[in-house]
């Protein structure tokens, strides 16, 4: 396989935008490239926008946990196949994956995420009087984007957050590229505990929240609902507090971009919908495994290949994207993939744009003069993660 590539090239980002270079090459001359994973088994990496949707809507593709395997953590280690946990729907296929999806999927749509907006946008003012509380020059991240995206989620899933301190460790554990794994374990065990407490809590004196409804409803065990808390915890914070943090950093790198909105706030939805595109912040960690021999662009795809897919690469793809390496709030963006595509696509996307255009507004709308207050080369980026983000953003105004 001396075509094949590490599966360090595609981390090598190279500007603090962008991915990795490597992607436009790929696209053009192989988009579906043959890949070393860390453990030294050969899969495949997939680069263009149309291959990432055919492998992502392909039933043959499996991102079940009893078939395939984490290709690497964050620690290096490969993690092997095992039985699935129930509740952890995000490792399913159907049948399995339909019958979780379909109990929550009522708590995620454009009308409920909706009936969120003007809690988002409470929330999000509250914050932005902690940041001027503080005076300038402040971390936006610690101030503003972490704490909005916590507070909305922990609402609406049901954790308390004034006992935030009980579970919030490991979520930044979880996605943290250098922390131990006894570590990681410890949080991972303290948080499921906290959990069950609530779950508990929630029977006994039900509130108007997604743990009480789901526990009310007597289908899930507390070891499945246990499960579902973590998972939409782990996967909606850190993305949506990331894409939050970036989005302000790419906002106020790319001046000419942020004069449009600010001259035209009704480009808001357009302008999310953009920064989505544009930064994807959900990295390398989305893959799948063939469950049967295969042919994919030319390609044979045997049975049990590990297939990783670059959502980055294909939402920077010129085959569907305009000068996708420029960020234009005026672009046309239907289709992009930040939220994945297919029966994996993103549950909490409607909450995670409404939590992006209550925290945009509110920040430009307080601060007109909102800036940074260091270079942009010195924002500290965290490219290792399975979330790309920004460790601190100190900003003035």
């Amino acid at each position: 396989m001396n075509d094949a590539i590490s599966f360090e090239v595609p981390w090598a980002r190279t500007d603090k935008f962008d991915p990795p270079s490597v992607f436009a090459s790929l696209r053009e001359e192989r988009p579906l490239a043959r890949m070393v994973y860390p453990d030294g088994h050969v899969g495949w990496i997939v680069s263009s926008y149309a291959l990432v949707r055919e492998v992502l809507s392909d039933p043959r593709f499996s991102h079940s946990c009893e078939i395939g395997h984490f290709p690497v953590t964050h620690q290096g280690e490969v993690i092997p196949t095992h039985p699935k946990i129930p509740g952890m729907f995000i490792h399913m296929d159907p049948p399995d994956h339909t019958r979780y999806r379909r109990l929550l999927a009522g708590e995620f749509t454009v009308r409920r995420a909706s009936r969120l907006t003007s809690r988002v946008e409470a929330v999000a003012a509250e914050q932005i009087g902690v940041m001027r509380e503080h005076g300038a020059p402040v971390d936006l991240v610690a101030t503003f984007a972490k704490p909005l995206v916590l507070r909305v989620l922990s609402e609406m899933v049901g954790l308390p957050y004034a006992e935030r301190d009980r579970y919030v460790h490991a979520v930044a554990l979880l996605h943290d590229p250098d922390a131990s794994p006894e570590e990681a374990a410890a949080a991972y065990e303290q948080a499921g505990a906290f959990f069950d407490e609530v779950i508990e809590r929630r029977r006994k004196q039900p509130e108007d929240d997604l743990v009480s409804r789901l526990a009310a409803d007597g289908q899930l065990t507390t070891e499945e609902l246990r499960n579902i808390v973590t998972l939409l915890l782990f996967a909606g914070y850190e993305t949506t507090e990331s894409a939050l943090a970036v989005g302000v950093f790419a906002l106020l790198h790319h001046a000419d971009q942020l004069a449009a909105l600010r001259a035209d706030p009704a480009k808001l939805n357009a302008a999310v919908e953009e920064l989505l595109r544009y930064l994807t912040v959900n990295q390398y960690h989305t893959y799948r495994t063939a469950l049967e021999d295969l042919e994919l662009d030319g390609e044979v795809i045997k049975k049990g290949d590990s297939v990783t897919v670059s959502l980055p690469a294909a939402n920077r793809d010129p085959a569907k994207f305009e000068c996708p390496d420029r960020l234009d709030i005026a672009r046309d963006t239907s289709g992009h993939v930040a939220f994945g595509f297919g029966v994996h696509q993103c549950l909490g996307q409607n909450l995670a744009r409404i939590e992006l255009r209550a925290g945009l507004s509110a920040l430009f709308r307080a601060f007109p003069g909102l800036r940074l207050a260091v270079a942009a080369d010195a924002v500290p980026l965290l490219l290792r993660g399975s979330v790309f983000a920004v460790k601190n953003l100190p900003v003035s105004w």
